[in-house]
């Protein structure tokens, strides 16, 4: 037989911890989602006191959050959209910067890679060429890393009109 006893809705801190354990969120992404759980008599500070609680006992960290989407989206996205994305949800600058350094270092490569997964061969003319520019600027690519993986030119066809 079911329990008469009404069930109390999960606390902000609960629905807080809950929401960590599926994945890392920033702080700010954190209180927007919380926001809506306030009822009309909760104080709206009680969200910032319990982000803090939270980033005192290390289960918030807006750096760790960075390093871990910086790691994941890194493999199919470019520093730019990767630098948006941290910024839509509100990470401070200097740990955008910090996270996005070491993608830099390896952009050509996972260019290369995106498109070779995508594409996997050069552009028999300049519509095909257009389209994989925009498909890697549209994932975030820098366009000088854009130019490099395309070979800054379609492939002349090879009925010998090259000579």
């Amino acid at each position: 037989m079911p329990s008469t006893r009404a069930k109390n809705p999960p606390t902000i801190l609960q629905r807080a911890v809950a929401a960590l354990a599926r994945r890392e969120h920033s702080r700010a992404e954190l209180a927007r989602k919380l926001t809506r759980y306030l009822a009309e008599s909760d104080d709206p500070t009680a969200i910032d006191a319990v982000l803090d609680q939270l980033e005192a006992k290390g289960m918030l960290s807006d750096e760790r959050f960075a390093g871990a989407l910086a790691r994941t989206r890194g493999a199919s996205f470019g520093a730019a959209r990767i630098r948006q994305e941290l910024c839509q949800r509100g990470v401070a600058p200097e740990l955008i910067r910090k996270s996005t350094d070491a993608l830099k270092q390896t952009e050509f490569e996972r260019a290369r890679d995106v498109w070779r997964r995508k594409f996997g061969t050069m552009p028999r003319d300049e519509a095909q060429r257009a389209k994989q520019m925009r498909f890697l600027t549209a994932r975030g690519f820098s366009v000088d890393v854009v130019l490099r993986v395309i070979k800054d030119r379609p492939r002349r066809s090879e009925s010998g009109d090259d000579a």
